[in-house]
């Protein structure tokens, strides 16, 4: 009964947004109420507040919620959503994004091959570095552009910006995951190792997607599309793994979708011999010097240069800016003796400050004035203030579930259902977290800490070796929630929102959303099979 009064909150926003078609800020918000209204009166009455705050007052305990919930959605998390649409916004100001696009066009006469750069690389890069549809928006709107049909263009494009999304927006999604997990915040040490084994989990699917999305394209060359995704695959997949085990969630996702690219053209001019592109493809070749493609490259250039020396990669400076100027608090009532519970947040060495440095730097340089740019950066804050209202909201929901009790009673629940067979659907908690929610930040904010308290009852909290890599069990199972996110991406209502928009399909996101339901059901599969395997063959 207490897991059935627990999981209201979630399903009030299915509800909402499947049933009813509300939008996600308002959905978020009557959410929000409806957590506050059952912490305030049910948790209390149900015994559901956990007993090390049983002595505190319920609205203490409701209010300090609020309060934190409210500083972890502003730092880092809004911060760098502002900052990485930010980022794009410059580059579409100064139509530096036009030389990008043809760049990527005039690559290759492949058409299988030009369809994976534009999508796996191109979206992989957008992803890595703003997210929140650019990875989709842009290639569809290219893929168009070039001839292809509008639905093979929306559906390709979905089913690209998969393996990316878990590290999307400079790593948001899973740095909020560990964040969510690790009580007082995740350490850098703790924060690649969760990065790593969302990469483990997801490691099959890097040579499965360019498999599939080349396929989709041309399914008359299986032996070369098999070699094109092998190839590929093991180039994304080695560098991905480098930069979550040694660096952190910030840059995988980028530098992986750079490998990519430089992999696709290594292939390119090793076996593709100036095959005429196909009859819908039309590519007008046009010439671009160094200086030229240094200055459209400068302000993604510079966000992973500003990003890579401050991680670990360079410890003097990350250890300068993680012990400079750091905002440090505990949460009064949350707080108890031996569970302290803290907010903390870097003002110098957070991903946000690094995506700004290098978007203003980069915008300077393709020749908008610091005047320009600051109106540029209030528009784009007004424009994301739906997104801040919903992020704000679900963070906040997310902390009092979690403070009062009800996380930790759903993931009861959910253990005495599934038993030990829970590992495997722990991934489709984070796909359905992202189906509500059309986010992976989002997802994990809502389920992150489910996944965590799930491992504990389970007794999964001891070191072992997944796949060959040490670490956590706790940590693994939590990976799965960010892993799994991926495959609700696929269905999203707003995902496809977003595709029926950027290829002029008003009205059919239905019909994008029963072609993507096959990949999206195998993507969920193929996760908790990798999850419980890991944990328990591997």
């Amino acid at each position: 009964m207490t897991a059935l009064i627990s999981v209201i909150p979630i399903l009030l926003l299915i509800v909402l947004m499947m049933g009813f078609k509300v939008s996600g800020f308002k959905s978020a918000i009557v959410t929000l109420v409806v957590t506050i209204l059952l912490a305030l009166f049910a948790a209390p009455a149900m015994g559901i507040v956990p007993e090390r705050l049983a002595n505190a007052s319920i609205y203490g305990i409701t209010g300090c919620s609020i309060l934190l919930g409210l500083l972890k959605a502003c730092f880092p998390i809004i911060l760098i959503i502002i900052c990485a649409i930010f980022s794009y916004n410059i580059l579409c100001e100064t139509k530096e994004i036009e030389t990008i696009k043809t760049q990527f066009i005039q690559m290759t006469s492949d058409k299988g091959l030009l369809v994976l750069l534009l999508t796996w690389g191109l979206g992989g890069v957008l992803e890595g570095m703003a997210g929140f549809g650019t990875a989709v928006a842009i290639p569809a709107a290219i893929l168009i552009g070039l001839g292809f049909k509008p639905m093979f263009s929306a559906v390709i494009c979905l089913v690209a910006n998969t393996v990316a999304v878990g590290f999307g927006a400079v790593g948001l999604p899973a740095t909020t995951l560990a964040n969510q997990v690790i009580e007082g915040g995740a350490s850098p040490e703790e924060l690649c190792e969760v990065a790593t084994f969302i990469i483990l989990q997801l490691s099959l699917m890097f040579f499965i997607t360019p498999f599939l999305i080349l396929m989709m394209t041309d399914r008359t060359k299986i032996l070369k599309n098999i070699t094109i995704a092998l190839f590929v695959g093991t180039f994304s997949i080695v560098v991905q793994f480098c930069c979550a085990h040694f660096i952190g969630p910030e840059t995988p996702a980028i530098l992986g979708s750079v490998a990519a690219i430089i992999a696709m053209l290594i292939y390119n001019k090793l076996f593709i011999k100036d095959e005429n592109p196909a009859d819908e493809v039309i590519v007008e070749k046009k010439k671009f010097g160094l200086t030229k493609t240094l200055n459209a490259w400068s302000v993604y250039g510079l966000i992973i240069f500003f990003i890579l020396i401050s991680s670990k990669i360079v410890p003097p400076i990350n250890e300068l800016l993680n012990s400079t100027l750091v905002t440090k608090f505990d949460i009064p009532i949350l707080s108890t003796p031996g569970t302290a519970v803290s907010f903390k947040f870097g003002w110098l060495s957070n991903p946000g400050l690094m995506i700004f440095l290098g978007a203003v730097i980069g915008g300077l340089i393709q020749g908008l004035s610091f005047g320009k740019l600051m109106k540029l950066l209030a528009k784009t804050t007004l424009n994301l203030q739906k997104t801040v209202v919903t992020i704000c909201c679900l963070v906040a929901m997310a902390m009092i579930m979690e403070y009062t009790g009800m996380t930790s009673d759903i993931a009861k629940g959910l253990v005495l259902l599934t038993g030990s067979a829970f590992p495997f659907f722990a991934p489709l908690i984070g796909s359905i977290g992202t189906f509500v929610t059309g986010s992976a930040t989002n997802a994990n904010i809502l389920f992150g800490k489910l996944q965590a308290i799930a491992a504990n009852d389970l007794g999964l909290v001891n070191q072992s070796t997944f796949f060959g890599v040490s670490g956590n069990e706790t940590n693994w199972l939590a990976a799965a929630n960010c892993a799994g996110s991926e495959g609700g991406k696929l269905l999203s209502p707003q995902s496809i929102a977003i595709a029926t928009a950027a290829c002029d399909m008003e009205g059919q996101d239905g019909d994008i959303m029963r072609k993507t339901m096959p990949f999206a059901i195998f993507w969920i599969l193929m996760n908790g099979l990798m999850v419980f395997l890991g944990l328990h063959v591997f």
